[in-house]
């Protein structure tokens, strides 16, 4: 990587990162589950489906991870592993992480909807595009959006079958460089109402 990084995304290659502090790019009324207390609902709810880091870069099936012009994957780190972006042109129009996932290969059986979380830290304002793809279902979450610092984009897989291979995507358009740390696939959160 050519230059003086700094700001968040550089402090992060020596030190440990509190992943669970990033900022959401969704609200969680945008995406939770709304149920009443009657509904019906099942352990899996509570955790996460899976997460794909830079050590665990393969997950189930055909889940899996594709980096697009990383400047650098650092998975031996003392602190939290990354995979650092700086703008710049490439064949495929910029750098990216990709998730792909394959629900049945976890033992889902029925149409669900999923939150795929893209734990980002920015030097400064990055420009992304953020896509998905869910089938005969709908993604929300998407298109052009600018963030800064530590964050997470979230991406909605709304209906998606459980034969169906989906996928999340983050592609810089432009602006600062920046750290992938994680991403996580799991249930949208269960909001009870009376």
């Amino acid at each position: 990587m050519s230059g003086d990084a700094s700001g968040p995304a550089a402090e992060s290659r020596d030190e440990s990162v509190d992943l669970s502090t990033f900022e959401k790019t969704l609200s969680l009324s945008d995406f939770a589950t709304k149920i009443t207390v009657g509904g019906v609902f099942h352990p899996p709810w509570f955790s996460p489906i899976d997460t794909i880091d830079p050590r665990h870069t393969v997950g189930k099936g055909r889940t899996n991870l594709t980096l697009i012009a990383p400047d650098i994957l650092q998975t031996d780190t003392t602190g939290t592993p990354y995979a650092s972006f700086t703008s710049h042109s490439t064949p495929s129009g910029g750098p990216g992480v990709s998730v792909h996932f394959e629900p049945s290969a976890y033992g889902i059986t029925s149409t669900a909807t999923y939150v795929v979380s893209f734990l980002i830290a920015a030097s400064g304002p990055v420009t992304l595009n953020i896509g998905g793809y869910a089938g005969a279902g709908t993604v929300t979450g998407t298109g052009s959006k600018t963030v800064n610092g530590n964050t997470s984009v979230t991406v909605v897989l709304h209906g998606v079958p459980a034969s169906q291979q989906t996928y999340a995507s983050i592609q810089q358009t432009g602006g600062a460089q920046w750290n992938w740390y994680s991403t996580t696939i799991e249930y949208p959160p269960l909001v009870f109402l009376p």
